[in-house]
């Protein structure tokens, strides 16, 4: 498979853009005004321990207190990179506690059930008091009204290898499948590794790698924990310990290896970046970066700037003509699957098949691409046989193993609907891009001309009723003057005579569709909350 990653720098903002045989799969932003937290470490003072679902509130400085769940103050009891864990659990969202005096909300109990079986999990106020200090690691961003999951167990992640002082074992990334490279990668840093200076996994991109690179990340790692365990002693929580490295590096770190076909950076400050990082880790690589220098815009050459305004649309069009919508909500993601203009040409089971196959293809990637994560469920045409109704569901899963985060699907549900999970530590890029809009309150909706008519109507009978005022200069949208003008020609002359108001319309085009306003005369002092009703 081709792969390549495209950097493209500003004063205000990096993309990153990684494409698999030329198709967009990945976008990652990186903007001052919303710095990346993920794998910051925090000196926290604990704010509140709450036995009834073994977690405590941490805080670490920032807007809201972060999670912390008592099976993380434990050892990870797998061998793999802490970066590929499914931890998506919803977190609670600590207002919401307190508000309930304590009871958490029932999104709480995946958590619990989750951690339900490992018997090893302690009472977690035996280990933490209210006012005590804790070094924590961010593991999932803020999200919505929640805030920061953090772990007690600390991760340092390096090229090569992610160093943790917690631990106590030496583990291979489960993506080396040879029995004997995992076996082999694993005697080399067991080897270098001083005696209880704590675990190490090695990661994926290890395989082929040298005893001296090796041991010169050991001893970079191990340098980075002293450094992070001085600064503790000199700060006062809550307060930030160490912070993760940048986007750029962080990609250069855990994605650019020899199975990337070219590296594209369209700055020179940035690219002098990936030089100077590339000659510390991998010096080799260096052939495969390349300095764009063109006029035309790096993400225009590659034709993505398309794809990537397409991906805050709902529907995603497929080739055979069907297409897919995408909803996201506050409890989940629902995908609908639609057949559209292509109907096959003689048997429908064959048009829904094919349909369905393409449609699981384009999920797999769209899910990568607007970075989805949570509870995710997947509305295929419905299909009679079995075995396809299996073969899509193995075209979903084969295409999921390609994403970095975790992710797992279910088997085909009896509505036929397909239940999944994808590993969620950030906000996806609809959440983080887009904002409420301020006239449908992010509903995607709004009222049509003909009920805010009857609304503003109800709203002039309530004020002739209460007869607080007699002159009244009526604000709509343009387009619901309209309406009533020619749809409605004889109503404001109606309500004159049935209210006794006096009454004056006035279209503006800066009001919402769906608002008016109610104006005093001759003051134009605004009294529309006075007679608003449904």
């Amino acid at each position: 498979m081709k792969r390549e990653i495209l950097i493209n720098g500003g004063r205000r903002e990096t993309r990153v853009a990684i494409l698999e045989d030329d198709r967009l799969v990945e976008l990652l932003y990186d903007r001052p005004d919303q710095r990346r937290s993920l794998g910051d470490i925090y000196l926290g003072r604990v704010d509140a321990v709450l036995p009834g679902i073994q977690a405590a509130f941490v805080d670490i400085g920032l807007e809201k207190s972060a999670f912390l769940h008592a099976s993380d103050l434990l050892e990870p009891d797998e061998d793999e990179d802490p970066d590929e864990r499914d931890d998506d659990a919803d977190v609670p969202d600590e207002d919401a506690l307190e508000a309930s005096n304590g009871n958490p909300r029932d999104k709480a109990a995946p958590r619990q059930r989750e951690v339900d079986h490992r018997s090893a999990v302690p009472n977690i106020q035996d280990l933490l008091k209210k006012g005590q200090t804790i070094l924590v690691q961010v593991t999932k961003e803020p999200i919505s009204t929640k805030g920061s999951r953090v772990t007690a167990q600390i991760s340092l992640p390096g090229r090569f290898l992610v160093y943790m002082p917690f631990a106590s074992r030496v583990g291979v990334s489960r993506k080396i499948e040879s029995r004997e490279q995992r076996s082999k990668l694993r005697e080399m840093v067991r080897k270098v590794l001083p005696e209880d200076a704590g675990g190490v996994i090695v990661r994926t991109v290890a395989e082929g790698v040298t005893e001296e690179q090796v041991t010169r990340e050991v001893e970079s790692l191990l340098g980075l924990w002293k450094k992070i365990n001085r600064k503790k002693g000199f700060v006062r929580a809550p307060a930030l310990v160490q912070r993760e490295t940048s986007l750029t590096r962080g990609i250069i770190r855990d994605l650019f290896s020899a199975k990337v076909d070219a590296l594209y950076v369209d700055t020179k400050e940035l690219f002098n970046e990936v030089e100077q990082y590339l000659e510390q880790i991998d010096p080799d690589l260096m052939k495969r970066v390349h300095h764009y220098t063109e006029d035309q815009p790096l993400f225009d050459k590659f034709d993505i700037e398309s794809e990537i305004r397409d991906l805050f649309k709902p529907r995603c069009e497929l080739s055979t003509g069907g297409s897919i919508i995408i909803q996201p909500t506050e409890a989940l993601v629902s995908i609908d699957v639609n057949t559209g203009r292509y109907t096959g040409k003689k048997d429908p089971e064959k048009t829904i098949l094919k349909t369905n196959l393409e449609a699981a293809k384009e999920i797999a990637r769209q899910l990568r691409l607007r970075d989805v994560g949570g509870i995710i469920v997947c509305d295929f045409i419905d299909m009679d046989t079995r075995s396809n109704r299996e073969k899509v569901l193995q075209e979903l899963r084969s295409h999921l193993t390609r994403d970095r985060a975790r992710t797992k699907a279910f088997a085909v549900s009896e509505l036929g609907l397909i239940e999944m999970t994808r590993q969620r530590v950030r906000p996806s890029l609809w959440a983080s891009q887009t904002t409420e809009c301020p006239t449908c309150a992010g509903s995607g909706r709004v009222f049509k001309p003909e009920i805010v008519t009857r609304r503003l109507e109800r709203s002039l009978r309530r004020a002739g009723h209460e007869a607080r005022e007699r002159q009244l200069a009526v604000r709509l949208h343009p387009e619901v003057a309209i309406y009533m003008l020619e749809e409605e020609p004889k109503l404001l002359q109606a309500l004159i005579r049935a209210t006794g108001l006096e009454l004056e319309l006035r279209d503006d085009p800066m009001m919402r569709l769906d608002e008016f306003r109610l104006m005093s005369r001759p003051g134009g002092r605004d009294v529309t909350e006075l007679y608003a009703v449904a």
